[in-house]
């Protein structure tokens, strides 16, 4: 898979749950984007962390194994015929997760690790490399350029928001045409940005009623693809449900989206 398998006259969507919490919520959530996605034609790469590293709490929920759960991902591609995105927080985890996957994700407060963008992009897969949370846009250039130099120009680049004071995010839109004028995909992360990191309770908060906002906007200022993170039980997820998208609201959002992606 490289990159033009992505693109289309429509933006391309990475969606899938936070984290892979078992087979039949993975498949559950896979079928249920699949079928939006074919019927709108929106290329679809489904979209679960093996893991979670990034915690606040030690107590936090990390995953269901490793093996297992990349098995789990393997299994939703093969199913369902969609490519796959994960992310990566060690260099010894990428050519790992590659044997499974077909896009590698490094995560924004990953996003300047050389030897971890080196290490993806020797697996010859998708990199896609998220911004920073306290990074410029004209810095990402810089790491996308690891990934070019390491021979491998299947780049995307996703904002995912600006730290912003304690325990905010904002997307400075201004952003989108900046990188995309580095000549790779960029995509808004329309979940993640309106996380409400480091609450006192130690778990993460959200701001779910602004995503449909957040990708209008997206898509208005050019953004090539969105990621969603979805699921069918928002208030039981076990990672980041207060700030994904339930996933009965994904096919309405999808459509109105299409429709001012059509009138650009």
């Amino acid at each position: 898979m490289n990159i033009e398998n992505l693109k289309n006259d429509n933006f391309f969507l990475l969606a899938g749950p936070c984290v892979i919490e078992g087979e039949e919520m993975a498949l559950r959530i896979a079928e249920k984007v699949k079928t939006i996605t074919d019927r709108l034609n929106i290329p679809h790469v489904f979209k679960g962390s093996y893991k979670k590293a990034n915690r606040s709490r030690v107590d936090s929920f990390t995953g269901i194994g490793d093996e297992k759960a990349l098995k789990i991902l393997r299994k939703v591609g093969e199913t369902f015929g969609i490519p796959t995105v994960t992310d990566i927080h060690e260099t010894h985890e990428a050519a790992m997760a590659a044997e499974y996957v077909d896009v590698l994700q490094i995560p924004a407060f990953l996003c300047r690790q050389t030897d971890l963008l080196i290490a993806a992009a020797k697996t010859g897969k998708i990199v896609n490399i998220k911004k920073g949370q306290f990074l410029a846009p004209s810095g990402m250039q810089f790491a996308a350029q690891k990934v070019l130099d390491s021979g491998n120009k299947n780049v995307i680049l996703t904002d995912r928001g600006t730290s912003f004071g304690y325990s905010d995010l904002v997307v400075d839109f201004r952003g989108i045409p900046e990188m995309k004028e580095f000549g790779f995909p960029v995509v808004l992360d329309a979940t993640h940005c309106l996380q409400k990191p480091n609450q006192a309770s130690g778990v993460t908060g959200g701001q779910p009623k602004l995503i449909e906002t957040m990708c209008k906007a997206g898509i208005a200022t050019g953004v090539d693809g969105l990621f969603i993170e979805t699921h069918f039980d928002t208030a039981n997820a076990l990672s980041d449900g207060a700030n994904m998208l339930p996933l009965d609201q994904l096919e309405g959002l999808m459509e109105k989206l299409v429709r001012i992606k059509a009138a650009l």
